[in-house]
């Protein structure tokens, strides 16, 4: 890649960056100045800065850090999280990562260990969504905490805290979280009704929804 693709393609992911984290905001997944987007460019990580509202991003506002945390690009500091999301990249596949303070799946992390397996959504996460051990937000702790729960997953919570998903683009990462967020709006509610249990899927039952959801949406010719 030349100086000058490598150049347009870091402004572009830092769009996509930019509307990716006001999407969040919009949508009602992070508070204020909470949560953080990542996405990874080369060796080159892009993230939201610390305590900048996403209203206010600008493209000379740019933040991005090579994979063992040294900035390299802009000069206002990276998120807090930094060590999540860098733990993320270094040790999956993952090109987008995105966190939140989403309510309903914070609230679901101070109840249960995981997600208890109400809908076939949760083949398209890898299973049931694990639950993080409890850790200072920012530190490396929290980020080893993540790690575990996300074995063979694209998505785990945060207990008392948020949300953690990764994919492949910026709208996928993104697609995990709202799938999180309603699967686990969806549990609290069906838990909520006096007397009743929700019922859960099997193992078996989400092997077969993973199947299947390999083969969703438009496929190649």
């Amino acid at each position: 890649m030349t100086d000058e693709a490598r150049h347009d393609a870091i402004e572009r992911a830092w769009r996509d960056l930019v509307e990716t984290a006001r999407r969040t905001a919009a949508e009602g997944l992070v508070v204020g100045t909470s949560g953080n987007v990542s996405v990874r460019v080369g060796d080159l990580v892009l993230v939201t800065p610390s305590g900048v509202p996403y209203d206010r991003l600008t493209p000379q506002d740019i933040v991005g850090v090579d994979l063992d945390g040294t900035q390299v690009v802009g000069s206002l500091a990276p998120t807090s999280e930094l060590p999540l999301h860098l733990a993320v990249h270094r040790e999956t596949g993952a090109r987008a990562v995105v966190h939140t303070h989403a309510v309903h799946a914070t609230a679901v992390s101070t109840l249960v260990p995981e997600l208890p397996p109400v809908h076939y959504m949760t083949a398209a996460l890898g299973g049931p969504v694990r639950v993080a051990a409890y850790a200072l937000y920012g530190t490396e702790e929290l980020a080893r905490n993540m790690l575990h729960a996300l074995r063979d997953r694209t998505a785990c919570l945060l207990q008392n805290h948020g949300t953690v998903t990764y994919g492949d683009t910026l709208p996928q990462a993104y697609d995990r979280t709202a799938q999180l967020e309603w699967m686990c709006r969806l549990w609290l509610t069906a838990s909520s009704v006096p007397g009743r249990t929700p019922s859960l899927l099997s193992p078996t039952q989400l092997a077969e929804a993973s199947a299947q959801l390999r083969g969703y949406g438009q496929q190649p010719r």
